[in-house]
């Protein structure tokens, strides 16, 4: 496997500093331009880069499948309803209109095709596993919709399938058959994963982009012709293992090859992108362009304009400005909402799609239209650079007289360790006698990084562990760094704070190395592996294990808790938020809440020479 810092030999080490697999990053978070820091980050898994065990070679026959004698199937069944919530557990809240109902959002957006905002509003709750199963469905059929306009709407993977021949594509069905059955943390219902497949290219056929580039004698007539014959193939076949799914997936993209002209290729790789979207929130298929960005972002660089993104109704909402980046150069803060870029409107439109816009060569102008305040949208031109996006921010003494310093880690990257002790380091010498760390929107990350970060602290003992299915992904990390930095701690935590970030505030509560202030985390508690595929330069995000505290809890649909739990919003809610004073950064209620613990700490520390190392 590729990890997201490089290549991890087979064997490799699991153990030492340095030594560890590493992760992947979030989902939606592709290019630091386009997400929000709520989007939830993925984790590592373990395993090694050989070929899956089972591969064999797939045979077809070469006509093309029209038997007009197979049954007429019925209509496929609708996906599963998600499993509930854990027992005890509130439901997160949903972004709904006013005296509105989810259902009713979700049934409106469904009918204007508004498949980006549908996605939004179902999106949280999705990941807690809290949907109603008929607001599951819709939510799954806007994700296909969406998904395929990210692949197609990318210029690389354009590229790349236009050159890619049938049997390159069966590789990549094999691949991900094979992949899924050796590695997924659940076991495979591979039927659900065909008859999603069929339900994704029922959705490409009508779908003008896919229908230009790909399926140019896509009339009425021949996509009857296609859905019947289908229709047919799928007639109570059994579909229960990798080479089953394989083989129907092969004979569908004949099918559609014979009836609409779409290359094998083709439908082959939507079957592949479906099936892996079947799986969990989690799991995708990732096209050139985001493998490219996904690996960016562990080194922490990336060509951009250096603002991190949210939807909002009438396009995107800046939630972060990086430091010196373009954007910020530019006169763009924290609150702005983008509602065009380069004369295109953004408001409907998917998180993903409108990263598409922003992304551009290195020196090239792209002009925004920002709104701010309510006022009416301003242009606001920016060049796209490179961008060194910090890990570690807000390093300083907030409390002089105490000593209590405060540093804020953004997201864990392949340098957040050594960053934050080097940050460490400055603050001991500036007279820090006790440390809050800010995890608050901190969606993860890389699960060694957090492993280290926790070692900094921690004497010995387990960090975290992971389960899987497949007895490789079970592994205990534990603290074995010696020289731990020993002064008081408090961990920042809110519903924003999820993957990486649970590991180490789970980690500092477990042993009692610290004070946890602010609201239950975010609970995702799974680790995703990154696995590039053989051809075509595109790849997969496959949920491989979950993890567990050190005390054995789960952190899945549960989260962490705080020791103090700060009720007052640590910062204005969607849509309002505003750019604090200029200077420091304003002092909110919990930061304010975190130094009144750490102050009661200070009081009662033996002299400041045992307060570091």
């Amino acid at each position: 496997m590729l990890s997201n810092s490089g290549t991890v030999p087979a064997g490799c080490p699991r153990s030492g500093r340095g030594r560890r697999l590493l992760a992947s990053l979030l989902a939606a978070a592709f290019a630091l331009v386009a997400v929000s820091r709520a989007a939830v980050a993925a984790e590592p898994a373990l395993f090694d880069g050989g070929a899956p065990a089972g591969w064999r070679p797939l045979s077809l026959p070469s006509s093309t499948v029209e038997s007009p004698d197979w049954p007429v199937a019925p209509e496929p069944p609708a996906l599963p309803a998600l499993p509930a919530p854990a027992p005890g557990l509130p439901a997160p809240s949903i972004a709904v209109p006013p005296g509105g109902d989810l259902l009713a959002r979700v049934t409106q957006l469904h009918a204007e095709g508004r498949w980006g905002e549908l996605v939004g509003v179902c999106e949280t709750a999705a990941r807690a596993a809290s949907l109603p199963p008929q607001v599951a469905e819709r939510y799954d059929l806007a994700k296909i919709h969406c998904d395929l306009a990210r692949r197609h709407g990318e210029q690389a993977f354009r590229q790349r399938m236009a050159g890619l021949t049938e049997a390159e594509g069966r590789r990549v069905t094999r691949e991900v058959f094979t992949r899924i059955a050796s590695h997924h943390v659940d076991a495979p219902d591979y039927r659900k994963m065909v008859f999603r497949g069929c339900r994704a290219l029922d959705v490409a056929i009508d779908d003008p982009l896919f229908v230009s580039l790909h399926a140019a004698q896509a009339t009425p007539e021949r996509r009857a012709l296609y859905r019947e014959q289908a229709a047919r193939l799928l007639s109570g076949r059994t579909i229960d293992t990798a080479a089953e799914a394989e083989t129907v997936t092969a004979w569908v993209a004949r099918i559609a090859h014979s009836t609409l002209g779409i290359p094998p290729a083709v439908t082959l790789m939507e079957f592949a992108a479906a099936a892996l979207g079947a799986l969990d929130e989690y799991s995708a298929f990732l096209t050139t362009g985001q493998l490219d960005d996904l690996y960016a972002q562990i080194e922490g660089n990336f060509v951009g304009l250096g603002v991190e993104l949210k939807s909002a109704a009438d396009g995107l909402l800046v939630v972060h400005v990086i430091p010196g980046s373009p954007a910020a150069r530019a006169g763009c803060r924290r609150g702005d909402h983008i509602v065009a870029i380069d004369g295109r409107s953004l408001a409907g439109m998917h998180v993903d799609a409108a990263a598409q816009l922003l992304q551009g060569p290195e020196g090239s102008i792209v002009t925004l239209a920002v709104a701010r305040g309510g006022t009416a949208a301003q242009g606001v031109v920016v060049r796209r650079e490179q961008v060194e996006v910090p890990s570690v921010e807000d390093v300083k003494i907030v409390d002089p007289a105490a000593g209590i310093a405060h540093v804020r880690i953004s997201s864990f990257q392949k340098t957040t360790a050594a960053d934050l002790e080097r940050a460490l380091r400055h603050l001991d010498a500036a007279g820090m006698r006790a440390l809050v760390i800010d995890l608050r929107g901190n969606p993860g990350g890389l699960l060694s990084a957090a492993v280290d970060v926790a070692d900094l602290f921690l004497d010995r003992g387990l960090v975290v562990a992971t389960r899987g299915r497949s007895p490789e992904e079970d592994f205990n990390y534990t603290a074995t760094r010696s020289g731990t930095w020993r002064m008081p701690l408090v961990v920042l935590i809110d519903g924003e704070s999820a993957s990486s970030s649970e590991i180490l505030a789970g980690a500092i509560r477990d042993h009692g190395r610290g004070t946890l202030v602010g609201a239950r985390s975010f609970g995702k508690g799974s680790i995703q592996g990154i696995f590039p595929l053989e051809v075509a330069g595109v790849g997969m995000r496959l949920t491989t294990a979950r993890f567990f505290s050190p005390t054995g809890q789960p952190y899945a649909r549960v989260g962490v808790q705080p020791h103090v739990e700060v009720r007052s919003a640590a910062r204005p809610v969607s849509g309002g938020d505003v750019e604090p004073p200029a200077g420091e950064q304003a002092i909110d209620g919990w930061l304010e809440a975190a130094l009144a613990v750490a102050r009661r700490s200070v009081e009662t520390m033996p002299p400041r020479a045992q307060a570091a190392r």
